[in-house]
């Protein structure tokens, strides 16, 4: 939403034209300026009276009359075609040419750009399809800004995109369309090419390194010899013991027509990591099937399953999900790491009046308690934390779940199989005749689920539940969508605490500066009285964007005797949260501005996990 304000300096317009004195050398732009590193940049020379690309064009080369004449003609039947442009196609000059005569135009600086200038880290910030369309190359990024070179620097919206998709400010630079790609044919090479990149990976992982734990019921001998290659065993060994260093929360495997991409995703954000050989895919795919129970030989419909594999004696489930397209399987595995579900309410970093709250709630003997908020908001893990913190010595404690994701001791946990009618209403209606005290559903998706779990909060249990809203007040309206009377949610609901996950500035790498104008006046709004905030420059250590690592911000709404009188009346879901907001009931946005106070996050981040919350 701040893309534009991010940039202290914003992109050069054509009437604008800027040379930077930072990183420039005063090389005009000739054969010889190269880039060694960002502060080797060529420098636009001094200019000249001549104020039009095509007028600096006629001037520096001897181009025939009668070529020239051509191409003059050519212009006034195109105009809107530059004769620069015409004299290229007619070979009457270089693309080199134009573009330094270009630059030297805007006073930018001109490169020629090599593979070796590329940082290929930080040219992962946009993906290789954006890269190739709008003819753009992330270089390197210095002192906190994004150097990127252009083939077209007069377009301030591409500009104004990568500012938003780099969440940094930009130094253009200009170069031909043929560098970039020249680069991107280096970036993604032939497969025998690829294929030495991945001979060179798994000679240096075991084909033991990762054990699988099969289920014993199971004789996967024939399964095994279809995918039991030594190199493809120590691939896809690779591909989870890479992610699990990394950090990752999930793996795709994605086929496309000649090519397969790996792409982990890293504090919810999708990084491609690998491009190996098109040829290894169906022995890759088979190899994960096999690994997690599945049946290789069909590949016409979707699959899950999952598996358990040991690495340094740690044990890390994982979930496997396969879906046919076009190009064959795509296969995304859930890398379930078992501290989330260790993590108790304390480490989950509310602050300290909604823990408070949300302990008194739990403390009670009966009602429901929901935790709302998009796929991947870290619901499951609030949970488990909830349960952590019951007395599971002395308290008869289920879950429904789909799937169980974390097995915690001491709870009995229930897997959901719609296919043989064990559904979440079916599995609760079990639980109930099962003299529990507490009980846990996945997700209360449709009104017989709904209804059960009122059922069972009306006669005596704690009900903890998940449901998918935009935020606290919207899950009442939901409840009501779904077919409960709004007389038995006032009677059965305690509390809703939604939450969102931001990504947390890098330690590594932070440094306070100037808040832009607009998010400083928009965070005083929200009665933080602050212009400065902490940013995360890029390092290694981050990936170069800044973030390392996840936080919550939470909403939570703690139902009162108020509060069931008007939801009884069936309120508008703008009426309860205009009642909520004058009650003093902490946004998801205030919750955030917190976190940015503290240089936990930053403004843009808070801005991008409440855009459809207020």
């Amino acid at each position: 939403m701040f893309g534009k304000e991010i940039n202290n300096n914003p992109p050069v317009r054509p009437t604008e034209a800027r040379a930077d004195g930072d990183n420039l050398t005063e090389n005009a732009g000739g054969p010889d300026s190269s880039w060694a590193e960002p502060a080797n940049i060529a420098a636009p020379a001094e200019k000249t009276s001549l104020s039009t690309v095509d007028e600096r064009l006629v001037a520096r080369v001897d181009i025939d009359s009668k070529l020239l004449a051509q191409a003059k003609s050519l212009h006034a039947k195109q105009p809107r075609k530059k004769l620069g442009q015409i004299l290229l196609e007619m070979g009457a000059v270089s693309e080199d040419l134009l573009q330094s005569c270009l630059a030297e135009q805007y006073g930018l600086p001109y490169i020629e750009l090599t593979a070796e200038q590329i940082n290929l880290k930080v040219m992962a910030i946009l993906d290789v399809a954006f890269i190739e369309q709008h003819s753009v190359m992330p270089i390197d990024i210095k002192d906190g800004w994004l150097h990127v070179a252009m083939a077209d620097p007069t377009d301030i919206f591409l500009q104004d995109e990568i500012q938003r998709k780099a969440a940094r400010p930009l130094k253009v630079h200009v170069c031909t369309a043929k560098a970039i790609k020249d680069i991107l044919a280096l970036a993604n090479p032939s497969e025998n090419k690829s294929e030495l990149q991945v001979d060179k990976i798994i000679d240096d992982i075991d084909a033991e390194s990762v054990e699988v734990v099969e289920a014993e019921e199971e004789d996967l001998a024939q399964l095994e010899q279809a995918a039991g290659d030594s190199p493809i065993i120590k691939f896809v060994n690779y591909l989870i013991l890479n992610a699990i260093r990394e950090k990752a929360s999930d793996i795709h495997i994605e086929p496309g027509d000649k090519k397969l991409k790996v792409r982990y995703r890293i504090d919810g954000v999708l990084f491609e990591i690998i491009s190996p050989p098109h040829t290894m895919f169906g022995a890759v795919v088979s190899r994960i099937k096999i690994m997690s129970n599945l049946d290789i030989a069909e590949r016409r419909v979707p699959q899950d399953g999952r598996m358990r594999v040991v690495i340094d004696n740690r044990n890390i489930d994982m979930r496997v999900s396969t879906l046919p397209t076009v190009h064959g399987e795509k296969v995304v595995i859930r890398v379930l790491d078992g501290a989330s579900a260790a993590r108790t309410l304390e480490d989950l970093q509310m602050d300290e009046d909604t823990l408070v709250i949300l302990r008194s709630q739990i403390e009670k003997p009966h009602g429901i308690i929901l935790v709302t908020g998009p796929t991947g908001s870290g619901k499951s893990t609030t949970l488990y934390g909830v349960l952590r913190s019951l007395d599971r010595g002395t308290m008869n404690i289920s879950t429904v779940e789909d799937p169980v994701e974390y097995q915690l001791d001491g709870i009995n946990q229930v897997q959901v199989h719609d296919k043989i009618g064990m559904s979440f209403a079916a599995a609760l209606r079990s639980l109930l005749r099962q003299d529990p005290d507490v009980v846990m559903v996945g997700e209360i998706r449709d009104q017989e689920t709904a209804r059960i779990a009122i059922q069972a909060s009306l006669t005596g249990h704690l009900v903890l539940s998940t449901l998918h809203t935009n935020d606290a007040p919207s899950s009442i309206t939901r409840l009501i969508n779904i077919g409960i009377e709004p007389f038995l949610i006032s009677a059965s609901l305690n509390a809703v605490l939604a939450q969102r996950l931001v990504r947390r500035v890098c330690s590594n790498c932070k440094a306070e500066t100037e808040l832009p104008t607009e998010q400083a006046i928009f965070m005083q709004a929200h009665g933080f009285n602050t212009t400065k905030a902490w940013l995360g420059a890029g390092c290694d250590k981050c990936r170069h964007t800044g973030y390392q690592g996840r936080v919550g911000i939470y909403e939570l709404l703690a139902l009162d005797d108020v509060y069931r009188d008007i939801i009884s009346k069936n309120p508008s879901v703008t009426e309860l949260r205009r009642l909520c907001n004058e009650r003093g009931m902490v946004s998801l946005r205030t919750s955030g501005f917190q976190k940015v106070k503290q240089g936990i996050t930053s403004v843009d981040e808070v801005m991008k996990a409440t855009v459809d919350a207020i």
